[in-house]
């Protein structure tokens, strides 16, 4: 609570001087005594205990009126904020060979899928006013969440991908035609697809360049991220035992048509062979997409004089009330 005239409480000096006038005068004795232990021998009415109470109140009101007229506000904040809203959607390979682990984290090795899963939840963190959405593919797109803003949620959808959950292959066209289709009634300023893949297209009906095209056409750019190292990989699998085993495989990443992708939409490729570099990438994704945010910020004032006001009438009137009485003739 705020006053919008606390040099008003300055008054509050005056209360003892007015309560002062109004209760210290006294009566002259009707009767004098030369001994007053007979006088003070008899019962107290309730008028005379109850006497002190009347400047209490007298001047309890005079410090609530006193209070109202500096007028008490509570500040009510309240903001407004603009902002150039840029929608998103993660295009995410999960193929089996997203198994590899050629990415490290604290010094542990992880496979290509998971060390993308909490770098793309960094990047879902730091854009809360963007709607963002989620495509995984192998051989063919599966939506994993439309565009929304309720990005726990759709981290939590994220969470749940595996390798491995969908027919095996890297159909990119279709992924990106999927994506693309998500993004094809947004009004947003800027229109974003993040493609992450270790692979290369051998699915799908649509080309990558032709799905490009078609997002050229609706103003969709469509950055490319080719992920993990190129030549021989450790691939885990289990044995027939239930244990944990690896073989070597030639990992492929056609970087050209990448490239061509990010070309055609007007876009970036980017390359990250460990974790460091697969960071650095989706940071620098972050900047050159960045929402602009301008918030306008403004505070108004409600009244709390009133509650202040009705006290100090209150007590005014009561100590008014019983001065009328024998309380008020007394002594």
């Amino acid at each position: 609570m705020i006053l919008r005239y606390p040099w008003i409480l300055l008054l509050l000096l005056l209360v003892p001087a007015l309560v002062y006038l109004r209760h210290s005068r006294r009566r002259r004795p009707s009767l004098r005594f030369s001994n007053g232990d007979a006088v003070k021998a008899l019962p107290v009415s309730w008028a005379v205990a109850l006497q002190p109470l009347l400047p209490v109140l007298y001047a309890l009101g005079l410090f609530f009126l006193v209070v109202a007229m500096s007028r008490p506000q509570k500040g009510l904040a309240e903001s407004h904020v603009r902002t150039e809203a840029v929608d998103i959607v993660l295009l995410v390979d999960v193929s089996t060979s997203m198994r590899a682990e050629d990415f490290a984290t604290a010094g542990n090795p992880v496979n290509r899928l998971d060390a993308a899963k909490v770098v793309i939840e960094r990047f879902i963190k730091n854009r809360p006013n963007d709607r963002i959405g989620m495509v995984a593919f192998s051989a063919m797109p599966y939506t994993v969440s439309p565009l929304t803003l309720d990005h726990g949620w759709l981290v939590q959808q994220m969470q749940r991908l595996e390798t491995g959950m969908l027919e095996d292959g890297t159909a990119i066209g279709d992924a990106m035609a999927s994506a693309v289709n998500r993004l094809r009634d947004s009004a947003a300023k800027s229109k974003v697809v993040i493609l992450l893949t270790d692979g290369m297209n051998n699915r799908g009906a649509l080309t990558p360049e032709n799905a490009a095209q078609a997002a050229k056409a609706l103003d969709i750019k469509v950055y490319t991220v080719g992920a993990g190292s190129t030549g021989v990989v450790q691939m885990p699998f289990m044995d027939p035992f239930g244990g944990r085993q690896y073989s070597r495989q030639v990992s492929e990443i056609d970087e050209g048509t990448l490239m061509r992708i990010a070309a055609i939409t007007g876009a970036a490729f980017f390359r990250a062979t460990d974790f460091k570099a697969l960071e650095d990438v989706y940071r620098q994704i972050d900047k050159m997409e960045k929402t602009e945010v301008n918030i306008d910020q403004y505070t108004y004032f409600e009244e709390r004089f009133m509650p202040w006001l009705l006290a100090g009438l209150l007590m005014l009137g009561l100590e008014k009330i019983l001065s009328l009485t024998r309380m008020g003739r007394l002594p």
